[in-house]
């Protein structure tokens, strides 16, 4: 039965992706008798958390036998909102359900403790990987203060980004197109060169996600040698573009890391995206593979290269999803550990 509640709270969660940063994606819900009383989750940064707008939804005194239900230990600090623990506590809620600890190590385990000190009664690790996940980019973010990087690009199946002059240069379907589109409002900044800005033009915008926050939009230049009348620096988002001149990737992200930004999805081009490959910089692959064989010049994932099968990036927790002629293969990086090339 917890899991089954659990699953409703993560559903509440998934409905605050890409609007919270820098705070996680939570949610909750109030169980009795094995009904759902009330759900809530974090709608924004400064906004009540889950666990607290899930009890005004309720808008009753919490009865005795009533569980909540919540993806991520309530938090026990002040920050832009007080304290949940002190919240539930005054609320007089009996029974509380964790999905997983808050993953900052100030903090993780305290509210738990303090609930049990106060007499409630605590089960945690309830689908706790499923509640972990929810939140990858922040559980990276508020432990190294480095973003969560996604490497996405469309590719054919000899592994390139560009196709010989035609008519219809694009690789992917106009569904994958969009697919990944709405995957920009997922994150907080997309980042690609200055040779991606000349060659392409790109605006690099969220399009068709009622209510999305328009991401960050990050380039990188050796010259600084920039179209002004580029969309980036001439559209109505222009104050979201950053520039940053000759600097490692590396220091790019810390300081995207500084401006409480925690993630990052790179589009481009091939010399970036080699660049964070050689560098182990990426965390996560959505690859869009086009059904096309193109002998184009731009290589996806050129770079360094490795030096043995041993020494290969892999990717971990992979999946493939078709879209129209195109197939996604998302996964997370798995750098080995006895080399320190890949």
């Amino acid at each position: 039965m917890h899991d089954r509640f659990m699953d409703e709270a993560l559903a509440e969660g998934r409905k605050g992706i890409g609007l919270t940063s820098p705070n996680p994606a939570v949610g909750a819900v109030l169980v009795r008798g094995g009904k759902i009383l009330a759900r809530g989750h974090h709608r924004a940064a400064g906004r009540p958390h889950a666990e607290i707008e899930c009890l005004r939804n309720f808008g009753e005194p919490v009865p005795e036998d009533a569980t909540l239900y919540v993806t991520m230990e309530p938090c026990s600090t002040s920050g832009r909102t007080p304290p949940c623990i002190d919240a539930l506590i005054e609320a007089k809620v009996r029974r509380v359900v964790i999905g997983t600890v808050d993953p900052n190590p100030l903090h993780a385990g305290r509210g738990i403790k303090l609930l049990r000190a106060a007499g409630v009664e605590v089960i945690d690790g309830i689908r706790a990987a499923e509640c972990g996940a929810l939140n990858e980019a922040f559980n990276k973010w508020i432990r190294t203060k480095r973003p969560f990087v996604v490497a996405k690009c469309g590719m054919t199946l000899d592994g390139r980004l560009t196709r010989p002059a035609c008519e219809d240069r694009s690789i992917t379907s106009t569904a994958s197109r969009r697919h990944a589109n709405r995957f920009r409002a997922q994150v907080d900044a997309i980042l690609v060169g200055a040779e991606t800005v000349r060659a392409d033009n790109p605006e690099l915008t969220v399009r068709g996600v009622r209510g999305a926050r328009q991401p960050w939009r990050v380039v990188l230049t050796r010259s600084q040698q920039l179209p002004k009348t580029a969309h980036l620096f001439s559209d109505r988002f222009a104050q979201r573009t950053l520039v940053f001149r000759d600097q490692p990737l590396e220091l790019v992200l810390d300081s995207l890391g500084e401006k409480e930004v925690t993630s990052v999805l790179i589009e481009g081009g091939g010399d970036i995206l080699s660049q964070a490959l050689d560098a182990r910089l990426i965390d996560k692959f959505h690859i869009y593979v086009g059904a096309m064989f193109s002998g184009g010049s731009v290589l996806a994932f050129a770079g360094c290269g490795a030096s043995s099968t041993n020494s290969s990036v892999r990717l971990r927790d992979v999946r493939y999803e078709p879209i129209a002629s195109d197939v996604l293969v998302i996964g997370n990086a798995e750098y080995p550990q006895s080399s320190s090339e890949y």
